[in-house]
């Protein structure tokens, strides 16, 4: 496959996991003080809403092309997410991000101001 069908590819499955919150080895957690508050489910729901809407990439957020990292606001709040790539051990990155079937795809969602 050439890089850039590989892009491609990870950007839709990065796409799929932010939009739906589901593909195959993906994962959605929230991180950092987002988690430690327990956040009320309307919360949540604002959060996971306007992470699906996000369709903001500029290039120094994401040199790559992936749509792997983002910044959004909801109701006055920064929030941010990030998606990693992990062998499916969950010890080492993926050597191959583009294939669901050997990767581990991980979004955090948390607030900016813990990044």
């Amino acid at each position: 496959m050439a890089d850039e069908e590989k892009t491609l590819r990870i950007r839709a499955l990065n796409d799929q996991l932010r939009t739906t919150g589901f593909v195959r080895n993906g994962r959605v957690v929230v991180a950092g003080s987002l988690a430690t508050e327990s956040p009320t489910a309307e919360k949540l729901k604002s959060i996971v809403d306007a992470m699906r809407a996000f369709n903001d990439f500029p290039e120094r957020d994401d040199p790559h092309h992936e749509h792997d990292f983002g910044v959004f606001t909801v109701n006055g709040e920064r929030y941010m997410f990030k998606i990693d790539y992990y062998a499916l051990d969950e010890r080492s990155g993926s050597e191959h991000p583009d294939d669901p079937n050997v990767t581990i795809r991980i979004m955090s969602v948390f607030y900016a101001a813990d990044y």
